[in-house]
């Protein structure tokens, strides 16, 4: 059997790069397989999904799991197993947003357990994958005869020099003022989350249209596989009809739509909403037990239970469209009350309580240096982020039993969508490490809206000078039968029974960052801008109320927060500060108790000192520039005289060390240098001369005592018999040989870069 010729079909992005669709050559058991190519960036894609329902499933069984090899980019992973292990979170993110794209559009009720797999098998560094994952999914699925109505896809659009790009190359996002991810249908928008600078609303909006339009092209290149595939992707299969009773469907409606309408008209607060929805089915089940029997109960108590949640959902949906009220009586575009406060937490280095209605987050603020950075570790990259936000979602917020089992993929992408939100108003050159965390303390909807509310909060109370303050918002829409609200502040139980969410987060100038998955067919662009308008003033409120407790940021850190100085010096200079084997920087973090941290980047040496004390990092400054200063022509300094020679003698000052020539010492002459001075002695010198050729120092003393009364200025050029001290990096060097003579090569500075130190250059 040779070699397995592969289906193919491909398009252009708009800036010429193709893109190749696949099928055929790999995976062929899978229900569908799919190879997705873009220059030397290849993303495999399978899809299975079982013939059989899965029994008492409560929620369609969809697992999507997008992984990167590590050998796609020539590297091994750099964890202790050395290979592939459990998603990091930039996989889960990338998994979440093809599950919130493919999701909504499987058949209702269908409950076949399905799992999509994505794999990057090559990657071309410059070319981000995560803008084609959806891409290669839905292709997966459109090629195999699982019933799912698609195709979609995604794409990365960025305002990049006031265009925007669709897929830009890695490199081209360095300068991206917007950055949003797009999934949608051939007609319709889907999922959208991304970041930007302040953007507009307008802005947003031209995005999401720009996405739109490129998605069609490549729906349109799966439509083309698909025939070329033929019967298998042409001919899908029929799920199994969901079972139904029209006559318990009536029952219930009869039984329960008042009540339900009377509960959800009462403005209750989310606990007693939830036990008087549970006593009106409960009163249902008692009644029909009465009636038909317990065995009847048994055998229909699931038709029984999803038409009353379907009822319930139904009777309030109407509600809203048609009187404007809400389940906790507010009107439509009303925020829910909110109350603040700040340094909360006495011994983080800030905090803040962020309470919405009944949802709130207590927030702390802890600032590091540069080793408490976390290692970003991926198949594309490398590095070190300085800053790190979780967000915890405990069960007692909802009050329920639940396991702690570390971040789910929920808290990762909250998590996350907050992250993006506080970044876009960060101080550029601020030198700490950050981590927030969010805990969860009470739910209602709006968690990840609370977090950046009260993230915001506690770096201000923590004295980070933030650009300006940020909130955020999530909204909602229920559209039924040509009539359509939008609701701002969404609580939980809208979010379940609406037809949108939208978060959005920003400043009073503009969008931060945002997050938009639609439930439904067609969300017309007008009423999407409605939805950000409306946004927006929700968002202003929202900052408002934020002001009344934090107006602006502490002018400084709590005093007991570390303290951060960074030092530029010379690239040459990072030699001696480190000294041979580390041996200086360790003494003076060991001696100043502090933690020093040094970097070379853009041919300069950044040196970052750490501590909670000022004094001790005063102390460390000090000695680094004792290391790293430069003598200019004219500086006084205090000496320490180290050695005499017949000529003359040796001092240390400001971590360097030069001659002071008999002549220099006193306007008197002198016949022996030990008629002035002695090892040991503190002697003030000017620096009157560097050789140009040795970059010797030649001082005086003498030039800063009064001249006795009558004394003609001596002009006679001092004696040459030894050299003076050259630059030193971090040791004297060896003065020993060359003193005498100014020999050729000093002793070298500790370290790599230092300037060459004792009898010259």
């Amino acid at each position: 059997m040779g070699k397995q010729i592969p289906t193919t079909t491909s398009f252009h992005l708009p800036d010429g790069r193709e893109v190749i669709l696949e099928t055929g050559k790999l995976a062929a058991q899978a229900d569908g397989s799919v190879v997705v190519k873009c220059g030397n960036t290849m993303l495999l894609a399978t899809v299975v999904s079982a013939k059989e329902a899965k029994p008492d499933a409560p929620f369609f069984p969809l697992s999507v799991d997008y992984q990167e090899k590590f050998a796609a980019a020539g590297r091994i992973p750099g964890n202790f197993f050395r290979r592939e292990t459990k998603l990091n979170d930039y996989e889960v993110l990338i998994s979440r947003l093809v599950d919130r794209a493919i999701r909504p559009l499987f058949p209702d009720g269908y409950m076949n357990e399905t799992q999509v797999m994505l794999s990057l098998i090559s990657t071309d560094l410059d070319v981000p994958p995560d803008a084609f994952a959806a891409l290669a999914a839905s292709t997966a699925l459109w090629v195999s005869d699982i019933p799912w109505a698609g195709p979609i896809s995604e794409v990365r659009v960025a305002k990049i020099d006031g265009t925007y790009h669709i897929n830009p190359t890695k490199s081209a996002l360095a300068n991206a003022t917007l950055d949003i991810i797009v999934a949608a249908t051939e007609a319709d928008v889907m999922m959208v989350e991304g970041e930007m600078k302040e953007c507009s609303e307008k802005e947003l909006v031209d995005a999401i249209r720009a996405g739109h339009d490129a998605i069609k092209t490549q729906i349109a290149a799966q439509h083309a596989l698909a025939k070329l595939v033929g019967d298998k992707a042409l001919n899908k299969r029929t799920p199994a009809e969901n079972p139904s009773d029209e006559a318990i469907e009536a029952d219930v409606a009869a039984f329960a739509r008042n009540q339900i309408y009377e509960v959800a008209k009462g403005a209750l607060d989310k606990g007693t909403r939830k036990d008087r929805f549970k006593e009106i089915y409960e009163a249902y089940k008692a009644k029909v037990t009465e009636e038909k029997g317990e065995e009847y109960v048994t055998e229909n108590g699931k038709l029984m239970a999803m038409y009353f949640d379907k009822l319930k959902k139904k009777v309030i949906r109407q509600m809203v469209l048609d009187e404007s009220v809400r389940l906790d009586g507010r009107k439509l575009d009303e925020i829910r009350h909110i109350w603040t406060e700040v340094d909360y937490l006495p011994t983080t280095h800030g905090s803040a309580i962020f309470t919405r209605g009944e949802t709130q987050s207590l927030t702390s603020l802890t600032l590091g240096n540069k080793t408490d950075q976390a290692m970003v570790d991926t198949a594309q990259e490398f590095g070190f982020s300085n800053f790190l936000l979780h967000y915890n979602f405990p069960g007692f917020s909802v009050g329920e039993v639940k396991p702690n089992r570390g971040p789910g993929r929920r808290e990762v992408g909250h998590a996350n969508l907050a992250a993006r939100s506080l970044k876009q108003v960060m101080p550029a050159d601020f030198p700490y490490t950050i981590r927030i965390v969010s805990d969860i303390l009470e739910s209602n909807g709006s968690s990840s809206m609370a977090t950046v509310c009260a993230g915001s909060l506690a770096l201000m109370d923590g004295g980070v000078p933030l650009r300006s303050a940020v909130s955020g918002i999530a909204m909602g829409m229920i559209a039924e039968d040509g009539k359509v609200a939008i609701l701002s502040d969404i609580l939980g139980d809208e979010d379940a029974l609406g037809d949108m969410d939208f978060k959005v987060t920003g400043t009073e100038k503009g969008i931060c960052a945002c997050q938009m998955d639609i439930k439904i067919d067609g969300l017309p662009y007008e009423q999407l801008e409605k939805a950000l308008d409306q946004a927006r003033r929700g968002r202003l409120h929202i900052l408002g109320e934020m002001a009344k407790t934090m107006p602006v940021p502490r002018e400084d850190l709590k005093p007991h927060a570390p303290r951060i100085v960074e030092l530029v010096i010379d690239k040459s200079f990072i030699g001696a500060v480190i000294g041979p084997g580390g041996k200086i920087i360790q003494e003076m973090q060991e001696i100043t108790k502090t933690v020093i941290n040094i970097e070379e980047k853009e041919g300069k040496g950044y040196v970052q000192i750490s501590s909670s004390n000022k004094e001790d990092i005063e102390n460390a400054v000090r000695r680094i520039k004792a290391i790293t200063h430069v003598p200019e022509i004219g500086d006084v300094y205090d000496a320490t005289v180290v050695s005499i020679q017949p000529y003359g003698c040796f001092v240390d000052f400001q971590g360097k060390s030069g001659l002071l020539h008999i002549s220099e010492i006193s306007w008197e002459r002198l016949e022996r240098v030990e008629d002035a001075l002695s090892e040991g002695d503190q002697v003030q010198v000017k620096l009157i001369d560097v050789d140009e050729r040795t970059g010797k120092f030649r001082l005086s003393r003498k030039v800063l005592l009064p001249r006795p009364e009558g004394m003609p200025e001596d002009d006679r050029p001092p004696r040459r018999e030894g050299g003076g001290g050259g630059f030193r990096g971090g040791d004297r060097g060896d003065r020993g040989g060359n003193r005498g003579g100014g020999g050729n090569r000093g002793g070298g500075g500790g370290g790599r870069g230092g300037y060459r130190g004792g009898g010259g250059r």
